[in-house]
Formats: structure tokens, sequence, C-alpha cells
């Protein structure tokens, strides 16, 4: 017997080897094999029990060991790689690899603590002789016996200050007995043990959330695959929606994926669900699954999954790998956000990844949002996918008043070009901390301003690696590139004319700060931008603290804009809405109208009313108008159709290739060399745009080109196709591209 395995060793080849007796009923698809290369052993994957035709059996080596007596990846999740491989263009073992914690691809051993145990009582005559002899181990013996269970090793040598001779002295004359036991790291445990969060119970649904569950309910009853949008506004309750239909699935014997765009939305998450659930049964584990886990809590979160001890997993875009046993529900919340897609081979976006894993399982995949991309909203309208609607929010709260403020106007009633704050955002403030309510800003740029300046010559600080200038940080007095990490002192004067007239221009969450507290002197303020996040847990101890009402004021970036509910927050502040409209990209447009609504929905979501400042230099700008709304609907209908007129996704796919190197006339040749060989050999399947320079022309002291395919579908032949013409292409050593199929950053 013969198999094909796939190495996790650097290398995208299926090898093949023998299968020993001994393995040979133990052995699947799926299984975590040690295999011989060359004179080394490595890890690998069955891929499938056969050989190829005339292959020449008799040469191969056998397998050297079974790691897990368990497939590593079931057969969904092992079909689903080779479907990635295909439409992503990735290659398989970077897949396989992205699927396995790193624990379990290093085999790494499980966790285990010592115990010490009495193995045998002592006579009087056998004590007395034992302390004379040795009284360090008479102490830990009669420490041992005054316990009623066993007592961590750690624990003894700890209180009685002895050796670990004297232990083993006791363990050698059959005294004592150490035992083995295994520790379990649970992600979050503390958290839950501590009731840091409120219980989610049960609430009692209005007629829509209702419709919503029985939907969902029928949709899981019929055991097959489906997509279902939930589309509800912000507050309308659709998390409780989830719970009912994770419910339903557990019931019915199912396993459960839930999937927040971002790791800081899993605490909140994961605290909801293991209320809800060990409140129905004890037995229903909830299993945390993101990149920010040791590798221990990712093994043994692993380790649950696969043995099916725990049915239900938490976690950000990698969650959609997790092991999870007879998967009949995936819920992806938030689907419309950039996080879901990865920026680095293989690059799937995890929402499509969620949807073709459900198609692989026969399962129900939920994709919720207030604010649904547009691609998933023309699949909905199309019949595509099912949808349910929530139009109102639970309890009848009403959605935030949205205050737009024209900041040219501003600008001219404070007399200053530089104006942070507004008036009206500023008396908000003054009169939420007087009734003791909470309020959250939120600017997209972290730093005190987005550049340095020269007044008299102007001259801009730049980055000397990348194309883009450096941020200038008030607190340490330094510039920094947010995209290579290069930082220096900031300049007292100007390095082009020497004028000391060079300053900061821009706003960001530092300067924010500042104005705040000059306006604002007795409010308890906390800032939360990846500069001030950088300490582990630091981000759940400042929302923490925020949920129990120590922090007045909380300012922060796009990682307090989704999914966090803060009943007493009933003011919120856009300091700067048009950032994410004026890049070049057709879904900035897209991107800041869900931004508003998404940051206006963190605002009155208990029982007192809420209100929304917005900030802005074009308040005419369509994103503007339709978000003072929360109309979707009308943005959504406005917006399709300007995408469908310029061929812009939904209404074709679109691929990116980029090429990067230190010399940028070499790429500009070699990327026109590829246009046309692909033109020749795609013709009208493919419409080409550029290659040009891309906006960010340099990064880390490579030059950045690119190229853009617009096909129709099915998109995967297409792909396959641009695959087999790279790999015969004759590329510079120099030159590095890659293809993103499906892109979601265009810069």
């Amino acid at each position: 017997m013969t198999v094909g395995v796939h190495p996790l060793a650097g290398f995208d080849k299926l090898l093949h080897y023998k299968v020993p007796e001994t393995l040979r009923a133990t052995l699947q698809v799926g299984s975590l094999v040690r295999i011989p290369i060359v004179n080394r052993f490595h890890l690998g994957i069955v891929a499938e029990f056969s050989a190829p035709k005339d292959f020449p059996v008799e040469r191969c080596k056998p397998l050297a060991g079974l790691v897990y007596p368990f497939p590593a990846l079931p057969p969904d999740l092992l079909s689903l790689a080779k479907w990635m491989s295909a439409y992503y263009a990735a290659p398989l073992d970077s897949i396989i690899e992205t699927m396995l914690p790193t624990a379990v691809r290093k085999a790494a051993a499980l966790k285990q603590e010592k115990l010490l145990v009495v193995a045998r009582p002592l006579d009087a005559v056998e004590a007395a002789a034992l302390g004379k002899r040795a009284p360090a181990q008479a102490k830990v013996y009669v420490f041992l016996s005054s316990q009623p269970r066993p007592v961590l090793k750690s624990l003894v040598l700890d209180r009685l200050a002895v050796s670990a001779a004297a232990i083993s002295g006791l363990v050698t004359r059959g005294l004592i007995r150490e035992e083995s036991r295994r520790v379990e790291r649970i992600a979050y445990a503390d958290d839950h043990a501590a009731g840091e969060h409120v219980a989610a119970q049960p609430h009692r649904l209005n007629a829509e959330q209702q419709a919503a569950v029985d939907g969902l309910g029928a949709a899981l009853a019929t055991g097959k695959f489906g997509v279902q949008l939930l589309f509800g506004v912000t507050g309308s309750g659709k998390t409780e929606v989830y719970l009912r239909a994770i419910q339903d699935a557990l019931a019915a014997g199912g396993g459960v994926a839930f999937l927040v765009p971002e790791v800081a939305l899993t605490p909140q998450t994961t605290a909801r669900l293991r209320s809800r659930l060990e409140a129905i049964a004890p037995d229903h584990r909830v299993v945390v699954w993101h990149s920010s886990l040791s590798e221990g809590e990712r093994l043994d979160g692993w380790l649950a999954l696969t043995t099916g001890q725990a049915r239900v997993v938490v976690g950000a875009r990698s969650a959609v790998f997790a092991p999870v046993r007879d998967l009949r529900l995936i819920v992806v919340d938030e689907e419309h956000e950039p996080a879901y897609k990865q920026d680095e081979t293989p690059r799937y976006h995890g929402r499509d990844t969620a949807i073709m894993r459900a198609k692989l399982a026969g399962a129900l995949c939920v994709l919720g949002s207030a604010t649904p991309s547009l691609e998933t909203w023309a699949n909905a309208r199309s019949g595509k996918y099912g949808q349910l609607t929530l139009t109102q929010r639970i309890d009848d709260r009403k959605l935030p008043f949205i205050d737009i403020v024209d900041m040219r106007v501003e600008a001219m009633r404070q007399r200053g070009g530089g104006v942070t704050l507004s008036r009206r955002l500023v008396d908000g403030m003054h009169a939420r901390l007087a009734k003791k309510e909470q309020t959250i800003l939120f600017i997209n740029r972290r730093g005190y301003s987005s550049a340095m300046q020269c007044r008299k010559c102007g001259h801009v600080e730049e980055c000397p690696h990348c194309s883009v200038s450096m941020t200038y940080h008030r607190t340490d007095e330094t510039l920094r590139c947010h995209l290579c990490g290069n930082q220096r002192n900031a300049p007292a004067r100007c390095p082009s004319c020497a004028s000391p007239e060079i300053k900061w221009r821009g706003t960001g969450t530092q300067r924010v700060e500042e104005s705040v507290r000059r306006v604002l002197p007795k409010a308890r303020i906390e800032r939360i931008d990846t500069d001030t996040m950088s300490k582990k847990n630091r981000f759940r101890e400042v929302l923490s603290a925020f949920r129990a009402g120590k922090i007045d004021i909380l300012i922060g970036t796009q990682m307090i804009a989704k999914g966090l509910d803060f009943p007493n927050v009933t003011l919120v502040g856009l300091v700067d809405a048009d950032l994410s409209m004026h890049v070049p990209d057709f879904r900035a447009t897209e991107r800041t109208f869900q931004l508003l609504v998404q940051v206006a929905g963190r605002s009155g979501r208990g029982d007192r009313a809420g209100e929304v400042v917005v900030q802005t230099f074009t308040p005419e700008a369509g994103a503007i108008q339709f978000s003072r709304h929360a109309d979707f609907v009308g943005f959504a209908t406005t917006e399709l159709k300007v995408r469908n007129d310029f061929g812009y996704p939904p209404a074709r796919h679109l691929l990116h290739h980029l090429f990067r190197g230190p010399n940028p006339e070499k790429l500009r040749f070699y990327a026109e060399q590829w246009k046309k060989r692909v033109e020749e050999a795609l013709g009208p399947k493919v419409a080409l745009m550029g290659p040009a320079a891309s906006p960010i022309e340099k990064i880390q002291d490579e030059y950045r080109w690119q190229l853009w395919y617009f096909c129709n579908a099915p998109v995967t032949g297409i792909v396959a196709e641009i695959t087999r013409l790279r790999a015969v292409f004759e590329w510079p050593d120099d030159m590095i591209q890659v293809l993103d199929v499906d892109p979601v950053n265009l810069c």
C-alpha cells in the first residue's frame, strides 16, 4: 500500500511512501505523519491512498510514524485547501501550513504538570528512622501525608524549600508516587471565571428577530448547504439571532464556527457564547482561535475540536480552518470588513472561504452586517443568497441622531486653519461628562499628525525607504514610517532650507487626545491605536475598564469602530470623516459609508438616546449624506450603478498582479512584456489595465508596478491559465511578482 503525502517542508510537491503494516489500520486521508526526506525526518499530510500509474513502488521509503490517531485535516478541510490553491493561485503547502497551528506542525508535546502523592504509609519506627537519616525527605513525606489529594510538585518544592533530590529519594524508595496530569490551556478562561462580561441571557425576540430565527432554523433543518445574508441595522439584535441559530445547530448534533473580523472582538463574542451555551449544557465548550494566542492555547484548542470535546469555535479570519466536527453552521459577522482578506500568501478572503467550506461540509453560512459588501448585496438581490432583514433596533431604541459639522465653516468661526475639535463636539463631550455618560472619538490615523512640512519652502519629511511621508509622534518627538517601521528624531529645522518653520500637518490620534485633555482636563481619557496597544492583553484591559465606567472618553482608530457594545456610550465623534474617501480605490466611497454607519452604531445602544457628530470638509458627499440616515439600500443602489457602468466588482471579477524590485525601469519593461504574453494567450477573456506604478510606488526600498485583470465568472480557469503562463515566463532573479485574486486593497 502506498500513500501520497504533502510534506510540511517548504516545498509544494506530492511525495509517495509505503505504509508499514502497523499503520494500515489507523492511517486515514488527512493524517499527520512523519516522513523521511533525504537524511532528515519531516511532517506531512496524507493526501491520497494511491500512486501514479507505473510508479516504481519498490523504490518508495516507508512512513516513519503517525503523530495522531485521528486526521489532522478532516476531509472537508483538505478539499478546501485544494480549492484555495486553484482559486487563489497559492501553493498547496502554504495553505496546509496556514490551516494547522504551529504547535501541530511541530508535533509539540502537550503540557504536563507533576503531582506527588503518598504511595504507602509508614509506621512509627520507619518514620523516626527517616527523620534521622533524611530530614528533608521526612519533611516532604509528613506534608504529603496531611494532604487529602495529590499536590503539585512545584508547590512542594517552593513551600517546603527542599531540593528535587529529596523528592527523588522518596520516589526511589517507593514511599511517594509521582504522577503526570495534562494541563489544558484555555484562552480567555480567566475573563469568564471572573465574570468580566455580562451574561448573554436569552432576550425576548421582536417580530423581525423571530422571523430571522425561524428562517435560519428552517435552513438548518434541511441539512443542506446554503448562504443567508442577515441584514440588520446596528443594534438590531443580530447577535441574539446568531445565538439562537447556534443553539439549533448544536441541538441537531452539529458543530459551529463563528468568525469576527478583528482579534479584538473575540473576547466579547466568546464571553457571550460561553455564558449562553454553558447555561444550557456545561459540556458546551467554546474554543478561541486566532493568531494572537500562545502556541499552547492554539494546540489545546485544536485538540479539543479535532477530538470532538468542543463543537464551537470563535475567532478571526483563520478560524475558518478550525477542525470543527460535523460542521453545520458558519457565522461570518460584519462580513463586509476588509480584515477578512489575508494580505500575504495564501491571499484568501475569509468570507468567501467560509462559504466554500460550508458548501463542502453541507453546512449553512450566515453573513451578517448592517452595511453588507456590495458583492454580498448583489448576490442577495439576485437570489443567489437568501436574505433576512432587521430594520428596527431592539426594544424600539432609536438610531442615533447624526449631526454633520462642516469643518470649513468651523475653521472660519474659530479663526484658525488647524481646528481639531468642533464646538458642537466639545459641547457634547462636556454634557456627557456632566451626566456620567461616555464618549467615543474616532480618527482613522494614528500618531500626532500625518506629516511634518516646512512652511517656508514646502519640504515634507518622507521615509527614505518608502514613497510616503513620515508620521509625527509627539510623545517621543519622532517621525515614523507606518509601512516599514523606519524611525528617526523629528527635526527642529527644515533639512532643506534650515528654517525653524517646519511644523506638523494633519491630524492623528495623539493630537486628538491632546486637544481633548486641553478642553476636558478632568476627564478620564484613554487612547487606543497600534502604538498604545503593543503590550499583550492591553486592548482587553482598556475595553474592560471602559465597560466598567472607569474611562470617560475613548479615542481610537478602526480598532474601536466595529462590533463593540457599550450601553453607556451616548456620543460618538468622527473627527475627520473624509480620510477614507480620498484614496485611489474604487471602494473608497463604500468603505467610507460603512465606516460612518458602523462607528455611529456604537452610540445609543443602552436606554438613553445616542448622538453622532461627524466632522467633515465635504458634507455634500454621497457617502456622508446616505450615512446620515443609515440608508444602505439607497447608497447601494447608487453605487452599484457606478460599478456596473465602469465594470468594477461585483460586475466583474478583479485580479491584481504586483511586480516588485529594486529597478523601476526594469519592472516596467517586464510588466509590459508580460502583458503582451497574457493578451496573446487569453485574448478577449480578460480585459487588462496597466501596467502602471502603484499608488505607493516604493516600500522598503522596493519599487512597485501593477497590472489589473478584469474577467467574468468563473474565474478559476483564468487563474489556472495565468498560473501556467507565470511558470514558463522568464522572470529576472531580482523581481518578485504576486497575483492577488479578488483584492480588497488597491494601494
